[in-house]
């Protein structure tokens, strides 16, 4: 028995190191080395070429190394009787939490617009807004979206949340489903996106709904690239009804050279970062759905196929 990781990511050294330190006694290989596909229940991945999994017959599990299984879901060739998992550490939503703080305080005190004025010599002031100013829209409100969510209320931001099926309200305002779609956009003066992308919620931030927003809101986009409409985004940022946006992940990843997005002024890239799983932290959950699946004992964090999450 082992556990394959199964991934493009070109340093999986920390990943190694992480899981033999937690239980040396597993034995964990890649999918070029493993040796005998046959005898392999658990597989760890990310972005691994589909169809892969089809080559291991008696696999049950396979763990996502993220917070997200769309990688996997969006496999055509998924093995139907096979389990998914993902990482759900607190870690990464206090990363994200501090990501989105500090995309927010920089709108808010314009820091990049004093940083292009000073390449450029120019002593200019700006208006600032305050943090009392702003109405913050959270679309997706699970573990990670309420830590975000939470997080900004208590720093004194108004906030309101939406999902798609009924929550109640707690420390703030949660609308849900497509009747009350239209009153959560016109309320967000900064809206971010931190759904899972399923056949729902893809294509959501497109123009129909982006111009709900009241004029120049601005768009932080930390779910997936699938949630946005780029031509729509582009239109609104140049028509000026958008006044920015930051973006962190997208429809291909890297950014294609020569994309749109590249040279516009309004808009602020960042590779994917938002928040990073940390192999160290994440390992014992990991080893344990190992653990769980070759003694066929429940799953932690499990993925429901239907809703995509």
């Amino acid at each position: 028995m082992a556990i394959v990781i199964a991934s493009d990511i070109k340093n999986l050294k920390p990943w190694f190191s992480a899981l033999n330190k937690v239980d040396p006694s597993v034995e964990v290989t890649t999918m070029d080395e493993v040796r005998d596909k046959s005898a392999i229940e658990f597989i760890l991945a990310w972005n691994y070429p589909h169809g892969l999994l089809r080559k291991y017959p008696r696999l049950k599990t396979v763990a996502s190394m993220g917070a997200g299984a769309d990688h996997i879901l969006n496999d055509p060739y998924l093995p139907e009787n096979v389990n998914i998992v993902r990482l759900a550490d607190p870690g990464l939503s206090q990363d994200m939490y501090e990501f989105t703080l500090a995309a927010i305080m920089n709108r808010l005190r314009s820091l990049t617009r004093y940083r292009e004025n000073q390449m450029q010599g120019i002593w200019k002031k700006t208006l600032y807004c305050r943090i009392s100013d702003v109405t913050i829209g959270v679309m997706g409100t699970g573990a990670i979206g309420n830590h975000i969510a939470s997080g900004l209320h208590t720093a004194g931001f108004r906030v309101s949340g939406w999902k798609r099926t009924a929550a109640p309200s707690g420390l703030y305002k949660i609308y849900h489903g497509n009747d009350q779609l239209e009153s959560f956009f016109s309320n967000a003066g900064i809206l971010i996106c931190l759904l899972p992308l399923t056949a729902e919620t893809e294509g959501i931030l497109n123009k129909q709904n982006m111009q709900m927003l009241p004029k120049n809101a601005w768009i932080i986009n930390l779910g997936r690239g699938g949630h946005l409409v780029e031509e729509d985004l582009v239109e609104l940022l140049d028509s000026g009804h958008l006044d920015g946006a930051n973006l962190d992940v997208f429809r291909t990843e890297p950014l294609p050279p020569g994309h749109p997005f590249w040279n516009h002024k309004k808009i602020f890239i960042t590779p994917h970062i938002a928040s990073i799983p940390v192999p160290g932290s994440v390992a014992p959950q990991i080893l344990e759905n190992y653990r769980n699946t070759i003694e066929n004992k429940p799953l932690k964090n499990k993925v429901n196929r239907q809703r995509g999450y």
